[in-house]
């Protein structure tokens, strides 16, 4: 049986190319913002992950907001809100 290869999500797929935020050199003391997509565990994944960074980069704070639907983009009033107050935004998924 062959194996399955790995896919690289950053990679390829689509042929318009966006221009990646500048990522920080670390995460001590930044505001970290989260979307939950709404699919199931996504909460708990993310709070999960926003302890985490907590713990282990000494983040300030995480803010986690929840879009209505996983099928549909977040509002554009959900990212306004986050981009005025994070200096990291994480858009996560649940399974």
């Amino acid at each position: 049986m062959d194996d399955l290869p790995f896919i690289d999500p950053s990679r390829g797929g689509s042929k318009t190319r966006l221009q990646r935020a500048a990522r920080p050199m670390d995460l001590a003391g930044k505001v970290v913002g989260m979307i939950d997509n709404t699919k199931e565990q996504a909460d708990v994944i993310l709070e999960t992950l926003g302890e985490e960074l907590r713990r282990r980069y000494g983040v300030a704070d995480v803010i986690i907001r929840r879009k209505e639907y996983f099928s549909k983009p977040a509002k554009p009033e959900l990212i306004d809100e986050l981009a005025k107050k994070v200096q990291v935004a994480i858009a996560a998924v649940g399974g």
